[in-house]
This record gives C-alpha cells, sequence and structure tokens, in this order.
C-alpha cells in the first residue's frame, strides 16, 4: 500500500536502534502531517547519539484501533526493563525474567496505580498552636475548571477525602513544561510552626563505603512514592486545603511537608532492615542493590522485591535499572572498580572557558583566590560530606548563566563538596535580575537534591530582595512553581556582599 493513499499508521523501533539502548515507543501516527513527533526512550543513564540519516522507525498501515487498557499493562510492564540488560548470557537473562514476572503486580502500571504501605504512617506535629485557617486564593476562571478535575481525580484515586475541620491552606495551579497542570498545596504557614523531626540521615560516605567489592548493581524507584505513604488519622486535617469550591484533606502524604523525607527514610529503613548491610543500601527514595556474582544478586533482589511486596509498595518500572555494571549514586559513579567521584561535580571548573576579557580573567582569578589553598578538582577540596556538619550552599546568576558552591565548614576552612554552574537559554536572559537569581537557587538545589534533601543548610546570596519573594504571599506562574519545588528543603538565608562571594559569582 502505498503511503500517500495512508492516513494513519503504527511507528516502531527499528532493531539496529534498540539495539544501542534507545526505543521509540509505538505510536499511532497521521502520515498527512509534514513532520511526525514521536518518542524516543533511553534505556541507560548515558547520553546516546543517533546518526544522521539514521531509520529510526518503521511504519505499518492501522486496520483496526481496539482500545483494551488491561491487556497492554500486563504485557508491556517489563520489556522496558528487560530491553538493556548488560553482559547476561540467554540462561542469565531468563533467570532475571523469571524473577520479575514473578513480582510483575509490584510494578505499578498507570499513574492512578500506586502502593499504600501499612508499615509507616507521617505525623504532622504541631504541639498546642492552634489552627492555621489560610482564605482560598482566586484562580483564573480558566484554571478552576482544571481544578476541579484534578480535584476529582484524587477523590477517584483514594488521595483526598473532603474535610470538616478548622485548617486549610491555599492551593497553586502549576504549570509543567509538557503543558500539563500539577496541583499545589502551599504549607510553608504548616510547616514553620510544625516541630521538625529530627531522624538521622545516613552518612553519605558510610553508603558509599559500603558498596566496595560488589560487580553488579541494581537501583529501584518507588511510584510516587510520598502517595504510599498514609497520614496519621489525626493529623490528615492540618493537610486540608480550600480550593473555593470545598474542603479537602490528603489521606496520603503530600509533597511540600517539611518532616515527609524523614518518614521516608525511616519507612524504608523499616522495610528493609536487616538487608542494608548485605543486599542492598538506602538512602531517601534511592535503592541500590548489590552484589558480588550473578546469583548472589539475584537472590538479593528477590529479598529486596519480596520485602517491598510485603509493605505493599509499589515500583516505578521505567525508572528501574537491573544488573548494571556502573551506576550514578548519590553524586558518585559507582562500579566494580569502585567509587569514583561523579565528573560533574568539577565539570564546570574543569570546561571553564578560556578567559576572552579582563572580566573573564578576574571572575576565574575570583574563584582561585577563594580557594587558594587547594588545587579545584582535586580530592582536598572535593571531601566527603560529613552528616555532623552544615551544608552551604552559594549561589549566583549573572547574564549569562548560573553557578554554585556546595562547601562545608571543617575547622576553619570551608571544603567543596561539588561544583555546579549552567548556561542561561535565550528566553531565561530576558528574566530579570532577581528571578535569575531565584533561578539559580532553584536549580542548584534541584542539582545538589541527594545532599540537600531532608537536612537544614544555609543558603548564602548577594541578593537581599530574595528574601521577600521566598515569602511572597500570592505566587503565580512561574514563581509559584518554583516556590513550591522549595517547600520541601529546610534552609535559611543569608545575605553576604558580592565581595565576598567570588566562589559562586565567578561560576555563573
Amino acid at each position: 500500500m502505498d503511503a500517500k493513499d495512508l492516513k494513519s499508521a503504527l511507528a516502531y523501533s527499528m532493531n539496529q536502534v534498540s539495539q544501542k539502548g534507545v526505543i521509540v515507543a509505538a505510536t499511532l501516527v497521521d502520515l498527512k502531517r509534514e513532520a511526525i513527533p514521536v518518542r524516543d526512550l533511553n534505556l541507560d543513564n548515558k547520553p546516546k547519539t543517533v546518526d544522521k540519516g539514521a531509520v529510526i522507525a518503521t511504519c505499518e498501515p492501522v486496520v483496526d484501533i481496539v482500545a483494551r487498557p488491561q491487556e497492554f499493562s500486563k504485557s508491556l510492564r517489563l520489556p522496558l526493563i528487560l530491553e538493556n540488560l548488560e553482559g547476561l548470557n540467554e540462561e542469565q537473562r531468563t533467570a532475571v525474567k523469571e524473577l520479575l514476572q514473578e513480582y510483575q503486580n509490584l510494578f505499578s502500571t498507570s499513574d492512578s496505580d500506586v502502593g499504600r504501605c501499612n508499615m509507616a504512617q507521617h505525623r504532622i506535629n504541631t504541639g498546642n498552636h492552634p489552627p492555621i485557617k489560610q482564605y482560598p486564593r482566586r484562580l483564573p476562571l480558566a484554571n478552576k475548571e482544571e481544578a476541579e478535575r484534578l480535584v476529582k481525580e484524587m477523590v477517584d484515586n483514594g488521595i483526598i477525602e473532603e474535610s470538616s475541620r478548622p485548617w486549610a491552606s491555599p492551593i497553586v495551579l502549576v504549570m509543567k513544561k509538557d503543558g500539563s497542570t500539577r496541583f499545589c498545596v502551599d504549607y510553608r504557614k504548616l510547616n514553620e510552626i510544625t516541630i521538625k523531626d529530627s531522624y538521622p540521615l545516613p552518612r553519605i560516605d558510610d553508603t558509599l563505603d559500603a558498596l566496595n567489592g560488589s560487580q553488579r548493581f541494581s537501583t529501584l524507584d518507588l511510584k510516587s512514592g510520598y502517595w504510599q505513604v498514609e497520614i496519621q488519622p489525626e493529623d490528615k486535617e492540618k493537610t486540608a486545603f480550600n480550593t473555593g469550591q470545598g474542603l479537602w484533606q490528603f489521606k496520603v502524604m503530600p509533597f511540600g511537608l517539611c518532616n515527609a523525607p524523614s518518614t521516608f527514610e525511616r519507612l524504608m529503613e523499616t522495610v528493609l532492615r536487616g538487608l542494608t548491610s548485605e543486599a542492598c543500601l538506602v538512602y531517601l527514595d534511592a535503592i541500590i542493590i548489590v552484589g558480588r556474582t550473578f546469583q548472589e544478586h539475584l537472590n538479593n533482589i528477590r529479598k529486596v522485591l519480596k520485602r517491598l511486596q510485603k509493605a505493599n509498595l509499589k515500583l516505578s518500572p521505567k525508572k528501574c535499572r537491573f544488573f548494571r555494571k556502573d551506576v550514578s549514586y548519590l553524586g558518585h559513579i559507582i562500579s566494580a572498580d569502585g567509587v569514583k567521584t561523579d565528573p560533574e561535580k568539577t565539570k564546570a571548573v574543569v570546561d571553564w572557558p578560556r578567559p576572552e576579557t579582563v572580566h573573564d580573567l578576574r571572575s576565574f582569578l575570583g574563584l582561585c583566590t577563594y580557594y587558594r589553598r587547594f588545587a579545584l578538582i582535586t580530592s582536598p577540596v572535593l571531601t566527603y560530606p560529613r552528616t555532623d556538619k552544615e551544608f552551604i550552599l552559594d549561589t549566583d546568576a549573572s547574564n549569562e548563566g548560573i553557578g554554585a558552591v556546595l562547601p562545608q565548614r571543617i575547622g576553619n576552612e570551608e571544603c567543596v563538596i561539588a561544583y555546579f554552574s549552567k548556561s542561561l537559554g535565550k528566553q531565561e536572559r530576558n528574566y530579570c535580575v532577581t528571578r535569575k537569581e531565584l533561578l539559580a537557587i532553584v536549580k542548584s538545589i534541584e542539582h545538589f537534591h541527594h545532599y540537600l534533601y531532608g537536612r537544614k543548610f544555609l543558603l548564602r546570596t548577594d541578593h537581599a530582595s530574595l528574601r521577600w519573594l521566598l515569602n511572597f504571599r500570592e505566587p503565580e506562574g512561574q514563581i509559584a512553581r518554583w516556590i513550591q519545588r522549595l517547600q520541601e528543603y529546610d534552609f535559611e538565608i543569608q545575605h553576604r556582599k558580592g565581595t565576598s562571594h567570588g566562589n559562586a559569582d565567578a561560576l555563573s
């Protein structure tokens, strides 16, 4: 049949592409369009290059279209996981497939297929503080219908329920990059009166040391992990939010609560107790399974999956990786050769552009002067983070980019854990100065998430107005989205003069 006579066709991956660890999702396409969008999936954590002129997909005519969600969900649950098993023979691949099929109900099949853990509940301890009631913010008319739709969706999925209690926080609808809407609740006032949970997080250096000797690695990721943890019945009312069309409260742990990281760490250590010294390691939502031989690693995976299933937790299949020779974990590259510093930590310095102007030269010399006692990309600076010391995050922005340095004060010196820098896009360069500085904070905190999440840290900036912006009463649009991201982090903002801010200023 001639392509010009076809209205629609089914596109799917070619063998030469999938063998590289890149697949094209089966897509119903309209051949009348000049350009046909398809979605590619990189099954590895390494960049892939598809050569120019390569055939990435082929098309077949569509005879009929029948939607059978349940059939598809069962059959498509495991292929993405099994597609890219490294260095395994056919017998070993079969053993892995049989194991994962045994626990296939552990893998989520849709956004609504979220587990509900039976081993922990989140508590919101506000002491004797009276209830906080905030009035709903006015939503644009175009957003009201979307808010109602999202509320109904959460009710149908058992995430929220109606409330009749005196607590209330405002909602914010945030537009995501893909055009969809994220439903957020502004819990800043609630977090201010919440007594902080001091449950200790593991030492990152001890966690990494325990990986020595392993030959194979697998990483697991929970599906919407927070929503798999219930709220204590007496604390549900504190999560209440007002949409202007009713009062609702969460049945599960929502995003934005300050003690959520501690609850999550406590839960995972409880679920995997007894395995964390031999089969796996867990740091918040990061689970890594180890093994010196194929059989030992397979057995360890079985032990972990059995525990997760017993706890009624669900995994995200597209984010799980099995039998890898190396993985990125807690800012390090883990392999059979040992633990290496992630090149991203020093990339900002290694790739420093050659100074072309006096200003460029002064910026680099400013960084060198700030850390003049150390070589910028060697071990005296890039030390292991210490849990008994507070993290410091220095951020800055310029017209061209943003930069950050993550140090800790040890003795009388500030020792660097890692660097970060990013050039600004064309649209971002048009931001006002304050918005650029806030962007620097958001991107830097996201970059250093595994160090800062669940720990109080000091944020230093040379832009004084950021204190006001982060406490803005009725944020909208992009600002609302950024503030919502920062709600889960516990930090204090400190302003310091630009002359004292040379380390971050140079990287921006």
